[in-house]
């Protein structure tokens, strides 16, 4: 597991196992965002084994399931009431954690003042490019 914060209170990593948990506890993590699509890969037929233990941990689970590049604005929104609703620090994470850097940028660009150079520094900073993506987050944060 390689854990690269975005912002304070809010980190990304890869795919995470039912015993990542316990790591991902031990670090103080409060809540965990799961953007995996059941079945998507051998690894994950499903959410329900991660959200047992998480639960066992004593960590809020939310399981907002999304396929890579296809975010509605449903998935952005729900992403959005996870950031400002669910205890902090939160970890997030998909199979590359591309998913959930996506989510989190598209989520954060549609708050007032958002500083788009900002968030793509910080994407970049955690190995993830989302200069393809800036017309959209510009879009979204009315600076186009």
């Amino acid at each position: 597991m390689q854990i690269h914060e975005l912002e304070p209170g809010f980190a990304v990593t890869d795919a995470v196992t039912p015993a990542d948990l316990d790591e991902v506890a031990r670090r103080g993590f409060r809540s965990v965002i799961c953007n995996r699509q059941p079945g998507e890969a051998e690894d994950h037929p499903d959410d329900r084994a991660l959200k047992a233990r998480a639960t066992e941990l004593g960590l809020e689970w939310r399981c907002i399931p999304v396929t890579p590049g296809e975010y509605s604005e449903a998935d952005i929104e729900a992403f959005g009431q996870a950031l400002d609703g669910l205890p902090t620090p939160i970890l997030a994470f998909c199979k590359t954690g591309k998913r959930a850097v996506h989510l989190w940028a598209h989520a954060r660009s549609q708050e007032g003042n958002c500083n788009i150079p900002a968030l793509l520094e910080a994407a970049r900073a955690a190995g993830h490019d989302l200069e393809a993506r800036r017309p959209m987050l510009e879009a979204a944060a009315g600076q186009s």
